[in-house]
């Protein structure tokens, strides 16, 4: 950053004090007493034949204005997945004659008042003939018969690529079988849509990660325009990937929104949001081949992945992340992937936190521990000698995936240097050998991950009164874009920070846009902002010149006043130069693309260490080291936000956090009575720190940081765990670590969990 520049300073966000003094405004908060409420009569079993479907009493209860079924024109629009594993699964918006999961929804009540359509819900009555529900991803790739209509069996996809046997020059191989486990995604509001058929154009307030995406949805159903539907996306309250486009049961409330005439409101309760945002669920067998030494010599991958009912993005989609980052921060030079999607009768599973690199990051942290014990060398040690060196980059992995810039030994030595390795191994031996039950576990990650830029709309604009508006076709939710966009606008314009305001996440004042996702928002929407007012300052430079009477190139922009270089002078106010711009029917305005800006590739490496009682088995974290890198860092303040949220949720994934099913295919874990949702008391203060390693994608030389630290922390927090009892002969365990799982493997250690993997045949979508 240049001298004096307001980049890469610690600025405080912009968007807090309405959040901190309850002035938010999500979906919810938006209704009126005029409004009606739509309640969702959903199937309390996995798999069924829905037989009869008898609306009538419930229809004409107090205040229900309509209630739709699947047999009606309401509730069958024909939507296409967020991305399907397979065309023959598409998710219908209400069910029809089958029922697939427990919690579809079956028919839709509208009704004056929410406790007015919650009654009448009662009243609709479905008859059900059970069917057996697959809940095994492994039994659902066995499984034979048409759960689907024109598809023989629950396979939605599979892919084959890579060495046919990369273990052929091993003289170590570690092998491991483990699950990385189902995790509600639990943001603060779930779905929500307010939906104002009355207005023009027609206005859905909806809480999502990609407004323009749900708008081109919704003028696709509706048959509209898309200027002809607005679609406003108000504080969402978290979406972690759970918000990703728009989801069916959405589009049937705009439906019945137009049908009867008014505003309706839909919002989902507590379990029904544990019901319908789920990530991970990805069944892993693993073989890493050694040489002598401890250096890699090829890895043999076959990952199933769990898409829930109708094949959805969450099973699908992750497996080809977690391919095309297999390879990880590691020289590995023969990679094979084989990858199966699989439905069963459990919830459609979506994007989590990172969407597939976790899984992959996690999977290749473990078994650098196994193969650390395999060949007698120290965690941090076998990963020194198998790290892609600084030299090597950009970097062209075995899977094909390039990587733009990166050094990863220095963020392990930066990690390990700050958490003290030396001492801490020290505690932990001293622990040992005087028989404290109080046991210290060390655990070591290093990991590299993909965040996806892409092509990006911005706007910026300079008003008459020398106030300025920047606009980006991302959408945020939480993480600090009117700060740091508005950051990069006022290091370009001389204008205070105050004065400059940002418009966001409305399709009436952005036109286009990709959303959020995949921690792409800076290195996209900042590369637009940043360019969109590069090109205002100069369209206001010629204005200026002219007011100056000066040639355009003699002409300065020097804190915020614009003068003629080397002529001392007032100069001109950027309220001037807007004002004579809009005499000329010229307002310094520009609207502006950007198409640059591809993958770019951060990383890091975690210590965390946990305290294990080796007499219950109860784990408690005491440290997480972060050492991330994400390139340069616009706002460090934001930068530091996003690593403690990510490694929070890493955290609890390692040691807490479990969607579970019965056998049967009932859920277990719908409410935070049962969902072990950890709370503020629960988690500790985060050690984060950075290298920066600039990218040339793009022009401001960054890369994504939302997702980074659950990257990281999930298995270092896996690692430190099963490293505090493994002098007691405990191998391994499957996350999460939680005090049952610890306490048994204590009284019956055994050895590394491995079953063949399954056959699987390729077949595509």
């Amino acid at each position: 950053m240049r001298p004096g520049s307001i980049l890469g300073t610690e600025v405080r966000r912009v968007e807090d004090p309405e959040l901190l003094t309850g002035a938010g405004t999500f979906v919810a908060n938006l209704a009126t007493d005029e409004d009606a409420h739509a309640i969702f009569v959903r199937s309390p079993f996995p798999h069924a034949v829905v037989t009869r479907v008898d609306a009538s009493e419930a229809r004409s209860a107090p205040g229900v204005l309509a209630v739709f079924t699947g047999t009606d024109e309401v509730g069958q629009p024909e939507l296409p997945g967020y991305w399907e594993a397979h065309r023959s699964m598409r998710r219908p918006a209400l069910a029809q004659d089958r029922v697939r999961y427990v919690g579809e929804p079956v028919a839709l009540v509208v009704a004056r008042t929410r406790a007015q359509a919650v009654d009448a819900a009662e009243l609709v009555d479905i008859d059900y003939e059970p069917l057996p529900a697959v809940v095994d991803p492994e039994e659902a790739l066995r499984a034979s018969g048409e759960f689907y209509p024109g598809h023989e069996g629950l396979v939605a996809r599979t892919i084959r690529t890579g060495e046919e046997d990369p273990l052929s020059e091993a003289t170590h191989v570690v092998r491991l079988r483990t699950v990385n486990q189902r995790i509600a995604t639990a943001p603060m509001e779930g779905h929500a849509l307010l939906a104002d058929p009355t207005a023009k154009p027609l206005t859905v307030w909806v809480s999502t990660q990609h407004p323009h995406d749900s708008r081109d949805t919704l003028a696709t159903d509706t048959g509209l325009p898309p200027e002809e539907v607005r679609v406003i996306a108000p504080h969402v309250g978290g979406g972690f990937g759970g918000k990703a486009g728009i989801v069916p049961e959405a589009v049937v409330v705009v439906r019945a929104a137009r049908a009867v005439g008014r505003r309706v409101l839909w919002h989902e309760t507590r379990s029904e949001a544990m019901l319908s945002m789920h990530g991970r669920a990805q069944t892993q067998w693993a073989e890493l081949g050694l040489d002598a030494e401890g250096r890699i010599t090829g890895l043999r991958l076959t990952l199933l992945g769990d898409c829930g009912a109708y094949g959805g993005f969450g099973g699908g989609f992750p497996l080809g992340p977690t391919r095309m980052m297999a390879q990880g921060p590691y020289l590995i030079p023969k990679i094979s992937v084989t990858a199966s999607a699989v439905s069963t009768n459990t919830a459609p599973m979506g994007a989590f936190r990172g969407a597939g690199r976790p899984e992959a990051a996690a999977l290749l942290e473990r078994l650098m521990d196994l193969a650390a014990a395999e060949v007698g060398l120290m965690p941090e040690e076998i990963r020194r000698r198998n790290l892609i060196p600084h030299d090597r980059f950009p970097f062209r992995t075995s899977v094909g995936t390039v990587y733009d810039s990166g050094d990863y030994h220095r963020s392990l030595e930066a990690t390990l240097d700050h958490a003290g390795i030396e001492a801490l191994r020290a505690d932990q031996h001293r622990r040992r050998e005087e028989g404290s039950p109080r046991l210290l576990g060390i655990g070591v990650s290093s990991y590299v991950e993909v965040t996806f830029g892409g092509g990006e709309y911005a706007a910026a604009e300079v008003h008459p009164d020398g106030t300025a508006t920047v606009r980006a076709g991302t959408s945020s939710h939480g993480q600090g874009h009117a700060t740091s966009f508005a950051m990069l606008a006022a290091d370009q314009l001389g204008i205070p920070l105050a004065s400059i305001r940002y418009e966001q996440s409305d399709t009436a004042a952005v036109p286009r846009g990709g959303g959020t996702g995949g921690s792409r928002s800076l290195q996209a929407g900042g590369s637009a902002v940043r360019e969109a007012v590069g090109l205002l300052v100069e369209r206001a430079r010629a204005v200026a010149a002219d007011l100056l009477e000066a040639d355009p190139g003699d002409v300065v922009l020097e804190d915020g006043s614009w003068q003629i270089a080397g002529v001392p002078g007032p100069g001109r106010s950027w309220a001037e130069v807007a004002v004579a711009a809009q005499d000329r029917s010229e307002p310094l305005v520009v609207e502006h693309d950007f198409s640059g800006g591809g993958q770019t590739f951060p990383f890091g490496s975690h210590v965390a260490v946990v305290e294990v009682d080796a007499e219950t088995g109860s784990v408690t974290p005491l440290r997480l080291i972060a050492v991330d890198d994400c390139g340069v860092l616009v706002n460090p303040l934001l930068v530091t936000g996003q690593q403690h949220g990510g490694a929070a949720q890493g955290m609890s994934q390692a040691l807490w956090e479990e969607f579970v099913y019965d056998e049967d295919g009932t859920p277990m874990t719908t409410t935070f009575a049962d969902y072990s949702m950890p709370g503020s008391a629960d988690t500790i203060s985060f050690e984060t720190h950075n290298t920066i390693t600039a990218t040339e994608v793009n022009p401001l030389g960054v890369k994504g940081i939302g997702e980074s630290a659950t990257i990281g922390s999930t298995p270092a927090f896996w690692n430190a765990v099963i490293d505090a009892v493994s002098h007691l002969g405990v191998r391994h365990l499957d996350m999460p670590c939680t005090a049952e799982k610890v306490w048994q493997a204590i009284a019956s250690p055994g050895p590394v969990p491995w079953t063949e993997p399954p056959t699987m045949e390729v077949a595509e979508a």
